[in-house]
Protein backbone atom coordinates (compact mmCIF):
# COMPACT_ATOMS: atom_id res chain seq x y z
CA UNK A 1 0.00 0.00 0.00
CA UNK A 2 1.49 3.34 -1.07
CA UNK A 3 0.86 6.10 1.47
CA UNK A 4 1.67 9.65 0.41
CA UNK A 5 2.85 11.93 3.21
CA UNK A 6 2.81 15.72 2.93
CA UNK A 7 5.46 17.42 5.04
CA UNK A 8 3.23 20.28 6.26
CA UNK A 9 4.89 23.35 7.77
CA UNK A 10 8.65 22.85 7.65
CA UNK A 11 9.14 25.09 10.71
CA UNK A 12 6.86 23.01 12.92
CA UNK A 13 6.99 19.45 14.20
CA UNK A 14 6.01 17.87 10.88
CA UNK A 15 9.40 16.44 10.00
CA UNK A 16 10.01 15.35 13.57
CA UNK A 17 6.90 13.17 13.72
CA UNK A 18 7.51 11.87 10.19
CA UNK A 19 11.12 10.93 10.94
CA UNK A 20 10.30 9.37 14.31
CA UNK A 21 7.54 7.30 12.71
CA UNK A 22 9.58 6.10 9.74
CA UNK A 23 12.74 5.53 11.79
CA UNK A 24 11.01 2.40 13.06
CA UNK A 25 11.65 0.16 10.06
CA UNK A 26 8.67 -2.03 10.94
CA UNK A 27 6.52 0.66 9.30
CA UNK A 28 8.15 -0.16 5.96
CA UNK A 29 7.00 -3.76 6.33
CA UNK A 30 3.38 -2.57 6.27
CA UNK A 31 3.40 0.31 3.78
CA UNK A 32 5.49 2.02 1.15
CA UNK A 33 5.75 5.60 2.45
CA UNK A 34 6.29 8.42 -0.03
CA UNK A 35 7.08 11.80 1.52
CA UNK A 36 6.48 14.89 -0.60
CA UNK A 37 9.11 17.21 0.76
CA UNK A 38 12.77 18.17 0.67
CA UNK A 39 15.71 15.89 1.38
CA UNK A 40 17.71 18.91 2.54
CA UNK A 41 15.02 20.01 4.97
CA UNK A 42 14.66 16.43 6.18
CA UNK A 43 18.43 16.22 6.72
CA UNK A 44 18.36 19.51 8.65
CA UNK A 45 15.68 18.20 11.00
CA UNK A 46 17.37 14.82 11.36
CA UNK A 47 20.61 16.43 12.49
CA UNK A 48 18.79 18.90 14.74
CA UNK A 49 16.97 16.05 16.46
CA UNK A 50 20.04 13.78 16.48
CA UNK A 51 18.16 10.97 14.78
CA UNK A 52 20.74 8.35 13.98
CA UNK A 53 21.12 5.99 11.05
CA UNK A 54 18.25 6.99 8.81
CA UNK A 55 18.05 8.05 5.19
CA UNK A 56 15.35 8.48 2.56
CA UNK A 57 15.36 6.78 -0.80
CA UNK A 58 15.18 9.80 -3.13
CA UNK A 59 12.88 9.39 -6.13
CA UNK A 60 11.46 11.69 -8.81
CA UNK A 61 8.07 10.05 -9.25
CA UNK A 62 5.76 7.93 -7.09
CA UNK A 63 6.07 5.10 -9.59
CA UNK A 64 9.75 4.77 -8.63
CA UNK A 65 9.02 4.08 -4.94
CA UNK A 66 11.01 1.16 -3.55
CA UNK A 67 9.37 -1.42 -1.32
CA UNK A 68 10.52 -1.61 2.31
CA UNK A 69 12.15 1.80 2.07
CA UNK A 70 11.06 5.28 3.14
CA UNK A 71 10.86 7.21 -0.13
CA UNK A 72 10.99 10.97 -0.64
CA UNK A 73 10.13 13.09 -3.68
CA UNK A 74 11.99 16.39 -3.75
CA UNK A 75 9.34 19.00 -4.47
CA UNK A 76 12.12 21.60 -4.91
CA UNK A 77 15.79 21.33 -5.84
CA UNK A 78 16.94 24.60 -4.30
CA UNK A 79 18.00 25.38 -0.74
CA UNK A 80 15.11 26.08 1.58
CA UNK A 81 15.47 28.24 4.68
CA UNK A 82 14.13 26.65 7.85
CA UNK A 83 13.21 28.95 10.73
CA UNK A 84 12.28 26.62 13.54
CA UNK A 85 9.17 27.68 15.41
CA UNK A 86 8.48 30.63 13.09
CA UNK A 87 5.67 31.40 10.69
CA UNK A 88 7.21 32.24 7.30
CA UNK A 89 6.03 32.65 3.72
CA UNK A 90 8.58 30.06 2.54
CA UNK A 91 7.06 27.48 4.87
CA UNK A 92 3.57 28.17 3.55
CA UNK A 93 4.73 27.89 -0.08
CA UNK A 94 6.43 24.58 0.67
CA UNK A 95 3.34 23.25 2.44
CA UNK A 96 1.09 24.13 -0.50
CA UNK A 97 3.48 22.63 -3.06
CA UNK A 98 3.71 19.37 -1.12
CA UNK A 99 -0.06 19.20 -0.84
CA UNK A 100 -0.62 19.91 -4.53
CA UNK A 101 1.87 17.31 -5.74
CA UNK A 102 0.60 14.59 -3.41
CA UNK A 103 -3.02 15.32 -4.32
CA UNK A 104 -2.20 15.12 -8.02
CA UNK A 105 -0.64 11.68 -7.54
CA UNK A 106 -3.60 10.54 -5.45
CA UNK A 107 -5.98 11.57 -8.23
CA UNK A 108 -3.82 9.74 -10.75
CA UNK A 109 -4.06 6.51 -8.78
CA UNK A 110 -0.38 6.49 -7.83
CA UNK A 111 -1.19 6.52 -4.10
CA UNK A 112 -3.65 4.55 -1.99
CA UNK A 113 -4.07 7.30 0.60
CA UNK A 114 -2.61 10.56 1.90
CA UNK A 115 -1.53 11.40 5.43
CA UNK A 116 -1.02 15.13 5.94
CA UNK A 117 1.39 16.64 8.45
CA UNK A 118 0.16 19.82 10.21
CA UNK A 119 -0.03 23.17 8.42
CA UNK A 120 -0.27 26.69 9.81
CA UNK A 121 -3.75 27.71 8.73
CA UNK A 122 -3.04 31.41 9.07
CA UNK A 123 0.17 31.66 7.05
CA UNK A 124 -0.91 29.17 4.36
CA UNK A 125 -4.06 31.16 3.60
CA UNK A 126 -3.59 32.87 0.23
CA UNK A 127 -4.96 33.11 -3.30
CA UNK A 128 -3.60 29.60 -3.90
CA UNK A 129 -5.00 28.17 -0.67
CA UNK A 130 -8.25 29.90 0.22
CA UNK A 131 -9.53 27.21 2.58
CA UNK A 132 -10.05 26.96 6.37
CA UNK A 133 -8.11 23.69 6.43
CA UNK A 134 -7.12 20.45 4.73
CA UNK A 135 -10.65 19.00 4.70
CA UNK A 136 -12.10 21.85 2.70
CA UNK A 137 -9.15 21.75 0.29
CA UNK A 138 -9.62 18.06 -0.48
CA UNK A 139 -13.38 18.46 -0.86
CA UNK A 140 -12.77 21.11 -3.51
CA UNK A 141 -10.09 19.07 -5.27
CA UNK A 142 -12.32 16.02 -5.52
CA UNK A 143 -15.50 17.92 -6.41
CA UNK A 144 -17.26 16.97 -3.18
CA UNK A 145 -19.76 19.41 -1.69
CA UNK A 146 -20.45 17.50 1.52
CA UNK A 147 -17.93 15.85 3.78
CA UNK A 148 -17.60 14.97 7.44
CA UNK A 149 -14.77 16.00 9.73
CA UNK A 150 -14.47 12.72 11.61
CA UNK A 151 -12.11 12.46 14.59
CA UNK A 152 -11.32 8.83 15.36
CA UNK A 153 -9.34 6.91 17.96
CA UNK A 154 -9.43 3.47 19.60
CA UNK A 155 -11.52 5.03 22.40
CA UNK A 156 -14.02 7.28 20.65
CA UNK A 157 -15.15 8.62 17.26
CA UNK A 158 -16.62 12.11 16.96
CA UNK A 159 -17.87 13.96 13.88
CA UNK A 160 -19.03 17.58 13.68
CA UNK A 161 -21.99 19.12 11.86
CA UNK A 162 -20.23 22.47 11.48
CA UNK A 163 -16.46 22.57 11.27
CA UNK A 164 -14.12 25.50 10.85
CA UNK A 165 -16.56 28.36 11.31
CA UNK A 166 -17.07 31.01 13.97
CA UNK A 167 -19.14 29.93 16.96
CA UNK A 168 -21.48 32.87 16.27
CA UNK A 169 -22.41 31.30 12.91
CA UNK A 170 -23.32 27.87 14.28
CA UNK A 171 -27.01 28.43 15.18
CA UNK A 172 -27.70 29.82 11.72
CA UNK A 173 -25.81 27.07 9.94
CA UNK A 174 -27.40 24.03 11.55
CA UNK A 175 -30.62 22.81 9.96
CA UNK A 176 -32.64 19.63 9.93
CA UNK A 177 -31.42 18.75 6.44
CA UNK A 178 -27.74 19.39 7.28
CA UNK A 179 -27.87 17.33 10.47
CA UNK A 180 -29.64 14.47 8.68
CA UNK A 181 -27.05 14.61 5.92
CA UNK A 182 -24.19 14.38 8.45
CA UNK A 183 -25.87 11.50 10.28
CA UNK A 184 -26.21 9.61 7.00
CA UNK A 185 -22.59 10.31 6.07
CA UNK A 186 -21.40 9.16 9.48
CA UNK A 187 -23.47 5.98 9.26
CA UNK A 188 -22.13 5.19 5.79
CA UNK A 189 -18.54 5.83 6.89
CA UNK A 190 -18.91 3.60 9.94
CA UNK A 191 -20.15 0.79 7.69
CA UNK A 192 -17.81 1.20 4.71
CA UNK A 193 -14.68 2.71 6.31
CA UNK A 194 -14.73 1.06 9.72
CA UNK A 195 -16.54 -2.21 9.01
CA UNK A 196 -19.34 -1.75 11.57
CA UNK A 197 -22.52 -3.45 10.35
CA UNK A 198 -25.23 -1.73 12.42
CA UNK A 199 -23.59 1.32 13.98
CA UNK A 200 -25.18 3.24 16.83
CA UNK A 201 -24.83 7.02 16.61
CA UNK A 202 -25.34 9.51 19.44
CA UNK A 203 -26.30 13.06 18.45
CA UNK A 204 -25.51 15.92 20.83
CA UNK A 205 -27.74 18.90 21.49
CA UNK A 206 -26.77 22.47 20.73
CA UNK A 207 -27.81 24.25 23.90
CA UNK A 208 -27.04 23.59 27.59
CA UNK A 209 -29.04 20.60 28.83
CA UNK A 210 -30.10 20.01 25.19
CA UNK A 211 -32.39 23.03 25.49
CA UNK A 212 -34.11 21.87 28.68
CA UNK A 213 -37.40 21.32 26.81
CA UNK A 214 -37.21 24.68 25.09
CA UNK A 215 -36.33 26.78 28.14
CA UNK A 216 -32.68 27.24 27.06
CA UNK A 217 -33.18 27.15 23.30
CA UNK A 218 -35.51 25.81 20.63
CA UNK A 219 -32.99 24.24 18.23
CA UNK A 220 -32.71 20.92 20.07
CA UNK A 221 -36.43 20.15 19.89
CA UNK A 222 -37.32 21.89 16.64
CA UNK A 223 -34.25 21.15 14.47
CA UNK A 224 -32.04 18.40 15.92
CA UNK A 225 -34.68 15.94 17.15
CA UNK A 226 -36.63 15.91 13.85
CA UNK A 227 -33.39 15.12 12.00
CA UNK A 228 -32.70 12.21 14.36
CA UNK A 229 -36.29 10.97 13.91
CA UNK A 230 -35.94 11.07 10.11
CA UNK A 231 -32.62 9.21 10.31
CA UNK A 232 -34.23 6.52 12.46
CA UNK A 233 -37.01 6.18 9.91
CA UNK A 234 -34.28 5.53 7.33
CA UNK A 235 -33.17 2.55 9.43
CA UNK A 236 -30.19 4.40 10.93
CA UNK A 237 -29.67 3.83 14.66
CA UNK A 238 -29.37 7.49 15.68
CA UNK A 239 -30.31 8.66 19.17
CA UNK A 240 -30.51 11.94 21.05
CA UNK A 241 -30.15 14.83 21.35
CA UNK A 242 -27.96 14.37 24.42
CA UNK A 243 -26.66 17.17 26.68
CA UNK A 244 -22.93 17.21 25.91
CA UNK A 245 -21.65 17.67 29.47
CA UNK A 246 -23.44 14.75 31.09
CA UNK A 247 -23.02 12.57 28.03
CA UNK A 248 -19.24 12.55 28.30
CA UNK A 249 -18.96 12.86 32.09
CA UNK A 250 -21.13 9.77 32.63
CA UNK A 251 -19.23 7.67 30.10
CA UNK A 252 -22.40 7.24 28.05
CA UNK A 253 -20.34 7.72 24.87
CA UNK A 254 -18.95 4.22 25.35
CA UNK A 255 -22.32 2.74 24.36
CA UNK A 256 -22.12 4.20 20.85
CA UNK A 257 -19.96 3.64 17.78
CA UNK A 258 -19.73 7.36 17.08
CA UNK A 259 -20.93 10.75 18.29
CA UNK A 260 -22.15 13.66 16.17
CA UNK A 261 -21.44 17.07 17.72
CA UNK A 262 -23.01 20.32 16.55
CA UNK A 263 -19.83 22.38 16.40
CA UNK A 264 -16.04 22.11 16.48
CA UNK A 265 -15.12 22.57 20.13
CA UNK A 266 -18.14 20.66 21.43
CA UNK A 267 -16.70 17.57 19.78
CA UNK A 268 -12.97 18.16 19.73
CA UNK A 269 -12.42 19.12 23.36
CA UNK A 270 -13.72 15.80 24.76
CA UNK A 271 -12.16 13.93 21.85
CA UNK A 272 -8.65 15.23 22.51
CA UNK A 273 -8.99 14.55 26.23
CA UNK A 274 -10.19 11.00 25.69
CA UNK A 275 -8.04 10.08 22.68
CA UNK A 276 -4.79 11.25 24.30
CA UNK A 277 -2.02 10.89 21.69
CA UNK A 278 -3.85 8.45 19.44
CA UNK A 279 -6.37 10.80 17.82
CA UNK A 280 -6.71 10.96 14.04
CA UNK A 281 -8.50 13.48 11.84
CA UNK A 282 -10.23 11.63 8.98
CA UNK A 283 -12.15 13.37 6.21
CA UNK A 284 -15.14 11.11 5.56
CA UNK A 285 -17.19 11.42 2.38
CA UNK A 286 -14.26 11.75 -0.02
CA UNK A 287 -13.63 9.26 -2.83
CA UNK A 288 -10.04 8.95 -1.56
CA UNK A 289 -8.64 8.36 1.92
CA UNK A 290 -7.04 11.25 3.79
CA UNK A 291 -6.02 11.27 7.45
CA UNK A 292 -3.87 13.50 9.65
CA UNK A 293 -2.71 13.71 13.26
CA UNK A 294 -5.10 15.47 15.61
CA UNK A 295 -2.74 18.32 16.46
CA UNK A 296 -1.13 21.39 14.93
CA UNK A 297 2.34 22.61 14.03
CA UNK A 298 3.33 23.04 17.71
CA UNK A 299 5.88 25.77 17.00
CA UNK A 300 6.63 26.07 20.72
CA UNK A 301 8.28 22.63 20.85
CA UNK A 302 9.59 22.42 17.27
CA UNK A 303 13.19 21.27 17.04
CA UNK A 304 13.35 20.29 20.72
CA UNK A 305 12.81 16.54 20.36
CA UNK A 306 9.60 16.80 22.38
CA UNK A 307 6.99 15.94 19.75
CA UNK A 308 5.06 12.70 20.26
CA UNK A 309 4.66 10.81 16.93
CA UNK A 310 1.84 8.53 18.14
CA UNK A 311 -0.99 10.52 16.55
CA UNK A 312 0.85 10.59 13.22
CA UNK A 313 1.60 6.88 13.44
CA UNK A 314 -2.06 6.14 14.16
CA UNK A 315 -3.00 8.31 11.18
CA UNK A 316 -1.08 5.90 8.97
CA UNK A 317 -2.66 2.87 10.63
CA UNK A 318 -6.10 4.43 10.24
CA UNK A 319 -5.53 5.17 6.54
CA UNK A 320 -4.42 1.58 5.98
CA UNK A 321 -7.47 0.16 7.72
CA UNK A 322 -9.91 2.38 5.82
CA UNK A 323 -8.38 1.53 2.44
CA UNK A 324 -8.61 -2.18 3.30
CA UNK A 325 -12.19 -1.88 4.59
CA UNK A 326 -13.32 -0.05 1.46
CA UNK A 327 -11.83 -2.78 -0.71
CA UNK A 328 -13.60 -5.48 1.29
CA UNK A 329 -16.94 -3.68 0.86
CA UNK A 330 -16.41 -3.58 -2.92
Amino acid sequence: MKIGITHGDINGIGYEIILKTLFDTRMNEMITPIVYGSSKVASYHRKLLNIGDFSFNIIKHADQAVLKRSNLINIVDTEVKVDIGESTSIASEMAILSLEMATSDLKAGKLDAIVTAPINKSNIHSDKFNFPGHSEYFAKQFGVEDFLMFMVSPVIRIGVVTGHISISEVPQKISKSLILKKIMMMNRSLVEDFGIRRPKIAVLGLNPHAGDEGILGKEDGEVIFPAIRDAFEKNILAFGPYPADGFFASGQFQKFDAVLAMYHDQGLIPFKILAHNEGVNFTAGLPYVRTSPAHGTAYEIAGKDLANPDSFRHSIYCAMDIVSNRKSVL
